[in-house]
């Protein structure tokens, strides 16, 4: 039981990193956020 309680922390944290790695190879790339002088510049849009 002792064992468990220790391992059961490592597991749980080995868990996360896993998921972490497996939603950098699902998810596509994030595409850059554009320059300040790339965005249009005042106006409503309508």
């Amino acid at each position: 039981m002792v064992v468990l309680a220790l391992l059961v922390p490592f597991l749980m944290l080995g868990v996360l990193l896993m998921l972490g790695r497996y939603e950098d190879y699902v998810l596509p790339p994030r595409e850059p956020e554009p320059e300040p002088a790339d965005r249009p510049v005042g106006g409503l849009r309508g």
